[in-house]
């Protein structure tokens, strides 16, 4: 009588068993991925800075920009950069929760941007932080003064300033508002240029801090009394804060100048 021998196949052959353990393992990949995202928190908010990448303040632009991405990304948030305003409109801005108007002028926008931003302030849309160039209000370079924006920084008009630079102190006047939350009464800036403009825009604004103008170092002419260097202007939905100080990329070296900025931009975001 002749014995067959039955032959079973091994797991390792098995075809069935080896479907199953590949799906088993797309699964598992596939669960992997999603718990991966899942841990990946959305951002708390987006902020798009419109910045100079030319002409005398495009050191500061570079440094700012290392520092931004370093404390988004410490602080889970998302942050863009334009170097003009071709792609500004409504349905751009709508993305954002914060515009900066890093070291850019009011003027030379695109008419879709100036009508966009407009809306975007007067309607409380998202907030704002200028720094410095953002006060360069006038004729400038062919294009006429944009009344509006005059009107938005307290009715001023760009009058002159130190070009050959001057240390100073600057006072702040509203410790409890919320930019000015762990910075000392005073501190000292090492080195800016100092606008001047037709008149200060005090009647208009409320200021948060102003300069010491006996304190330049070295001394200048160059002066307008009353000088406010931060200021907030209520009558806008949009919460907004004007920083003078932007021109040199030592700013940064500044441990108060940094909290200065972390706090307008979490306040001025609504966080």
């Amino acid at each position: 009588m002749i014995k067959f021998k039955r032959k079973v196949l091994s797991c390792a052959c098995n075809p069935f068993v080896m479907r199953s353990k590949i799906f088993l393992l797309a699964f598992t990949a596939l669960i992997l991925c999603c718990l991966s995202a899942w841990s990946q928190k959305a951002p708390r908010f987006h902020v798009i800075a419109l910045y100079e990448n030319g002409g005398h303040h495009i050191e500061y632009s570079k440094r700012a920009k290392v520092w931004l991405d370093k404390l988004a990304a410490d602080s889970n948030f998302s942050i863009d950069y334009i170097q003009n305003t071709d792609l500004i409109d409504s349905a751009f801005l709508s993305k954002y929760q914060l515009f900066i108007q890093l070291d850019y002028p009011p003027y030379a926008w695109k008419d879709k941007a100036v009508t966009a931003f407009q809306n975007y302030i007067t309607q409380g849309k998202g907030g704002w932080i200028g720094f410095h160039h953002a006060t360069l209000l006038g004729e400038f370079d062919g294009y006429p003064m944009w009344n509006w924006f005059s009107t938005f920084m307290g009715g001023i008009v760009y009058k002159n300033y130190i070009a050959t630079f001057a240390k100073a102190k600057v006072n702040v006047e509203d410790a409890n508002h919320p930019v000015m939350k762990g910075i000392p009464s005073s501190f000292m800036v090492e080195k800016e240029e100092w606008y001047t403009y037709n008149k200060s825009p005090r009647p208009n604004v409320h200021v948060i801090a102003s300069v010491d103008e006996s304190t330049y170092t070295p001394d200048s002419d160059i002066k307008m009394g009353d000088h406010p260097v931060i200021w907030t202007n209520l009558n806008f939905p949009a919460r907004n804060v004007y920083i003078f100080m932007g021109h040199s990329p030592i700013l940064f070296d500044s441990e108060v100048y940094k909290r200065l900025f972390t706090n307008a931009i979490f306040w001025a975001a609504g966080r």
